[in-house]
């Protein structure tokens, strides 16, 4: 394992949405049906395949609302799917895009201002790996920089 790792949704939560838990506000999940284009999902760090039913609601991955905890649409497999294992290389999951945005949040679950920056594919890690060595960086957030919807979050190794 190396300095940094990507976490994906934890398999308790996955579980509970499936199982019909309400969402970050409130709703049942959305079911639908993958045509296969752009429905990543947030357990097994892998496009939901076409035809194969995915789950759509809205999340929010910290521990408590407060001003700073987003809250945005993700896609979850409607089928019980392995969690992808921590690791310190880049799901391939996240290399079919050129740009992400890559922030950084402080240990009381608060964005640390000047740590958000979009950041070419070929740099997350290293970019990744250099926010982490800074004490007031407890995690770091992997969000589309085209919508801003949370994808996996980065930790420490």
């Amino acid at each position: 394992m190396g300095l940094i790792k990507f976490t994906a949704m934890p398999s308790e939560e996955a579980r509970a949405f499936r199982a019909g838990a309400k969402d970050a506000y409130g709703n049942a999940p959305e079911r639908r049906v993958s045509d296969g284009a752009g429905i990543p999902c947030r357990h097994c760090l892998r496009g939901v395949e076409a035809g194969r039913p995915y789950l759509t609601l809205a999340y929010r991955p910290f521990p408590e609302p407060q001003p700073y905890a987003e809250t945005g649409p993700i896609f979850l497999c409607a089928d019980e799917c392995a969690r992808a294992p921590d690791s310190d290389v880049m799901p391939d999951l996240f290399r079919a895009r050129p740009d992400w945005l890559l922030r950084g949040y402080g240990h009381d679950d608060r964005i640390v201002y000047g740590t958000g920056a979009v950041t070419p594919k070929k740099d997350i890690c290293t970019r990744a790996h250099a926010l982490l060595q800074r004490d007031d960086i407890a995690y770091l957030h992997l969000r589309s920089a085209q919508y801003n919807c949370y994808q996996v979050r980065i930790e420490r190794a």
